[in-house]
């Protein structure tokens, strides 16, 4: 299948090939057959990635803010890192699309294939969404219209925070498409509609539809215009889908406005309001949100949890279903809004016209029906070599599949692992175009979107495993199960019965021959200013003391690494990390756990937590994890007292000694936390046939964690 993609770099279009997306639980396999262009929000993204840093640091001086601070804690070679791979990443465009359902996934009601849908899926010829964000398209609605409702649901909810009632007399800003279809539901509505833009023919259509009209370009008043609409007593409502950095529209919504007028606000302005506008009148102002209740709740998205009508009448599905009712009935015609068809294959003139100054409006592209029968698993051809997988195996190479694309997988550790000379074979993700671009980046032989079909691949000796944290356990079974060796990103489980399902799989495959390598991607241990560090303790027997400082910043409580099921809580997901550093820096097993936690909220595991191990060589070690610091001090301080000497790590460049003869300073020109190191010890292990770091040791620190976890949450006694 093809999909259209957006370099974020450069703003360059792409039409790119890839596997066909694998179908998760609560979600649906839908074939495209037209999707709308959105000319702000996909117009203001191209723009953004064809301008140079400066331009886009202008656009975004919130990110600019992190991006200081970060460099301030990481320093600077660390920082322009992480912005470079993040610009370099592709975007997924498009969010209008109708098709035709080819298959539901586990948990699906209401839909099944061969439904005609609407649905918010990208510019691909197939996509995979939740059931609450598609609605089944009425049989006399056809696919040009059925692309409309997603924006046209965009429009409806901004009428419905506006709450006009019949009679009222109400001014939309703005006359694109989303301003023209919010025209036409008014007057539905029973309203009296006056239309402002610059535009002569979106002017027209707003005529066509019913409204009086405001041309600003002919010097027309929308002041007394306004004014005489609204017969000398100011209009009952504003509804404002402009898109500009002036503060012009909301300024003039107010000055239009009756005493206790309302605002709402559904496109893009500048926001520099007045006191006296809305004090002296009483005014309301409202932003709306996208399609309506239910936006960006992973709960109601991605987990299909609907709002009960009782008391969410409208949720942005029931907003699709609103708005393809009005299609259906005559009263939403969205027909005069079509200014452009593209096939797909004409993805980059569609976009260069979408930038252009050239007159359009709805831009429509077009889907054949042969991608229905897309492959999950693609080959990546990297120009002048062989595949990865036919050159590992002359080599003698292990070859390694990795199973998960997404930021920290493409961003470190795929990278890490190519620069310790991994063989790679096949990369999979859920949707394909994560794959299909890293995979290309650091010359995988396939992409795909099939884990059952990577991890039976017998070409492949080991499995990298960069998925959420919930399906770590299982996957590792899995390619366990397979006779492979499993590197997994931490943590390795969520729960003390995943631990036990992993032994048990690491024991049947052991006694089918050589048992497989398992390790967890805890990189501190082998960090270059850690090693520095064993190496000083090395041959001290003292018991050693351990303080570590983790400023972890906040996230907020909705993340899915606060999810218990779906990511553990921040302890288990991240604080694990230095349960594994004070074990290797201890090296003696641990045999006490303590802890403390400042309160949550219900149902979302602690994040600001102090702990405290003790270990077999009388060595004891605190973690101080907090996530209620600032964000501009250092990330991570490590300190070691034993036998008069001290030893302290600040974020993983500076290494400094107290009482070590020989040794008072060691520093690095960047962050290095070992990622590379910690990749290239597992293939070394795979090619010796020999663990980086015991299994035994593994289990007693992912146990550990839990234990931290659990009594940190009061669920479990020290």
């Amino acid at each position: 299948m093809r999909q259209i993609l957006q370099s974020l770099s450069t703003g360059k279009i792409d039409l790119i090939d890839m596997p066909r997306p694998s179908l998760q639980k609560g979600q649906m396999l839908i074939a495209t057959r037209r999707t709308l262009v959105s000319a702000g929000t996909e117009r203001m993204l191209v723009e953004f990635g064809r301008g140079g840093l400066l331009a886009k640091a202008r656009q975004q001086p919130d990110k600019v803010r992190e991006v200081l601070d970060k460099m301030r804690a990481d320093g600077l070679l660390t920082t322009l890192d992480a912005v470079r791979s993040k610009l370099d990443q592709p975007l997924a465009l498009g969010y209008c699309s109708a098709g035709v359902v080819l298959d539901v996934g586990e948990g699906v009601t209401g839909f099944r294939p061969g439904d005609r849908v609407a649905s918010n899926g990208a510019h691909a010829e197939l996509v995979s969404v939740g059931q609450n964000l598609a609605a089944r398209i009425p049989e006399n609605v056809d696919d040009d219209a059925a692309a409309f409702t997603v924006l046209g649901a965009i429009a409806l909810q901004g009428v419905r925070l506006a709450a006009p009632t019949l009679g009222e007399c109400v001014v939309v800003t703005g006359l694109g498409l989303i301003g023209l279809m919010a025209v036409q539901l008014l007057r539905a509505q029973g309203c009296r509609v006056l239309g402002i833009d610059p535009d002569p023919a979106k002017v027209a259509l707003a005529e066509r539809f019913g409204a009086e009209t405001v041309c600003l370009s002919r010097g027309e008043d929308s002041l007394a215009r306004a004014e005489s609409f609204s017969r000398g007593r100011g209009v009952d409502a504003v509804l404002i889908t402009a898109s500009t950095k002036s503060n012009e529209p909301v300024h003039q919504g107010a000055q239009m406005c009756r005493k206790r007028g309302r605002i709402v606000l559904v496109g893009v302005t500048g926001l520099e309001l007045s006191r006296a506008d809305f004090y002296e009148k009483e005014l309301s102002f409202q932003v709306s949100c996208s399609y309506g209740p239910g936006r960006y709740d992973p709960v109601y998205e991605e987990k299909g949890q609907d709002y009960p009508v009782g008391f969410v009448r409208w949720t942005e599905q029931r907003n699709f279903e609103a708005v393809l009712d009005m299609m259906a009935s005559g009263m939403l015609d969205v027909a005069p809004l079509i200014s452009h068809h593209f096939a797909l294959e004409q993805a980059a003139a569609a976009y260069e016209l979408l930038v252009s100054d050239e007159p359009k409006l709805g831009i429509v592209i077009d889907y054949p029906k042969q991608a229905d029968e897309s492959p999950a698993i693609v080959p990546l051809l990297d120009a002048g070599r062989e595949r990865s997988g036919e050159v590992a195996s002359v080599q003698g190479e292990p070859v390694v599949s990795f199973i998960g694309a997404g930021n920290y997988a493409g961003r470190v550790l795929i990278p890490a692992f190519a620069r310790a000379g991994a063989k790679f074979g096949a990369l999979a993700s859920s949707g394909g175009a994560s794959s299909v671009y890293h995979g290309r980046k650091f010359g995988f032989a396939r992409a795909a979107t099939d884990v059952e079909a990577v991890l039976a691949d017998e070409a492949a000796d080991a499995v990298v495993i960069a998925t959420r944290h919930d399906s770590h356990a299982d996957l590792v079974c899995r390619a366990l199960s397979q006779g492979k060796h499993v590197f997994v990103e931490k943590p390795l489980a969520l729960t003390y019965a995943e631990l036990e399902t992993i032994e048990a799989a690491r024991g049947q495959a052991a006694a089918k021959g050589a048992a497989p390598l398992l390790m967890v991607g805890f990189n501190r241990r082998f960090a270059p200013q850690v090693e520095k560090m064993r190496e000083q303790l090395h041959g001290i027997d003292a018991p050693k003391s351990f303080v570590v400082t983790v400023n972890a910043g906040a996230i907020p409580p909705e993340h899915w690494t606060q999810d218990p099921a779906r990511g553990g809580g921040r302890i288990i997901g991240e604080a694990c990390h230095f349960v594994d550093l004070m074990r290797a820096l201890a090296g003696a097993p641990i045999t006490s756990v303590a802890a403390s936690a400042l309160p949550r909220q219900e149902k979302v595991p602690p994040d600001t937590v102090s702990f405290t191990l003790g270990f077999a060589d009388g060595s004891i070690g605190t973690v101080h994890y907090f996530a209620n610091g600032h964000r501009a001090f250092p990330k991570e301080r490590v300190e070691v007292f034993c036998g008069g000497r001290v030893l302290v790590l600040d974020n993983f460049r500076r290494l400094a000694g107290f009482g070590w003869p020989g040794f008072r300073k060691h520093r690095l020109w960047r962050q290095d936390k070992g990622q590379e190191a910690t990749a290239r010890a597992f293939l070394q292990g795979v090619r010796a046939g020999k663990a980086p770091v015991p299994f035994e040791e593994v289990m007693e620190i992912s146990r550990v964690t839990l234990d931290v976890a659990a009594v940190a949450s009061g669920r479990k006694q020290g």
